[in-house]
């Protein structure tokens, strides 16, 4: 354990973040999962937006890297325009 004040200030707020990220990153996580199994396409439609942002969000926190972000983006993206009509 450390001995300094501040040292041990860090280790708290570290673990804040910690607890933070994971909520952050495993409550997108739910999101891209859920909208996976969509399969009506106008709900599709509808939980993307808000599904990209949440990832958006986690690429400018740092908890995930930018390009991970963009091929998440991407891949959900692309299913809306493989979908057959």
């Amino acid at each position: 354990m450390a001995n300094h004040k501040a040292t041990r200030k860090d280790v708290r707020q570290a673990a804040k973040r910690r607890d933070r990220n994971r909520y952050y990153g495993k409550t997108t996580r739910n999101a891209v999962r859920k909208l996976r199994t969509l399969t009506d396409e106008k709900a599709y439609d509808e939980a993307l937006p808000g599904t990209i942002s949440m990832i958006d969000k986690l690429a400018k926190r740092g908890i995930i890297h930018k390009n991970t972000a963009g091929n998440l983006k991407s891949k959900l993206a692309k299913k809306i325009t493989l979908k057959p009509a």
